[in-house]
């Protein structure tokens, strides 16, 4: 079993924007994304987020879809998973399954804050869009 942290349970996004040297702020997957974060009792995370206006293939068979269908849709979600360590300021996404398959095998460290029903992920320096940002990304605790 796995220690106990705050970050334990589902989150729904609320946010994500990098912001560039500069201050601007990007939106990866629009101002109105979409998507769930989970930190599992046993260690795991699990996450998955997407741009609210993805647009449906022309076929029913999730592998039927045309070059230009799967381009799409590859570049308006993001998903990825693998074990977790927390560490009160900052947590590591110990990716093992990912949408991107460069993050296989990798550590992706998140800064960490809470601020009442929400949670505050930031990484700095990290590669999106062709530039270096700094990528905030907000949660609130899901609930059904």
């Amino acid at each position: 079993m796995h220690k106990p942290t705050p970050l334990i349970g589902t989150w729904s996004l609320i946010d994500w924007y990098n912001e560039t040297k500069t201050g601007e702020r990007l939106y990866p997957l629009g101002p109105n994304a979409t998507g769930y974060i989970s930190y599992s009792q046993d260690g795991f995370v699990f996450v998955h987020m997407m741009a609210a206006d993805r647009v449906s293939f022309e076929t029913s068979d999730p592998f039927g879809g045309s070059t230009a269908e799967d381009s799409k849709a590859y570049k308006t979600q993001i998903t990825y998973a693998g074990r977790y360590e927390y560490h009160g300021d900052h947590v590591i996404h110990h990716v093992t399954q990912a949408s991107f398959p460069n993050w296989i095998g990798t550590e992706q460290v998140r800064q960490v804050s809470f601020s009442g029903q929400n949670l505050h992920l930031s990484a700095t320096n990290a590669v999106f869009q062709g530039q270096k940002v700094n990528a905030f990304v907000e949660w609130r605790r899901a609930v059904t």
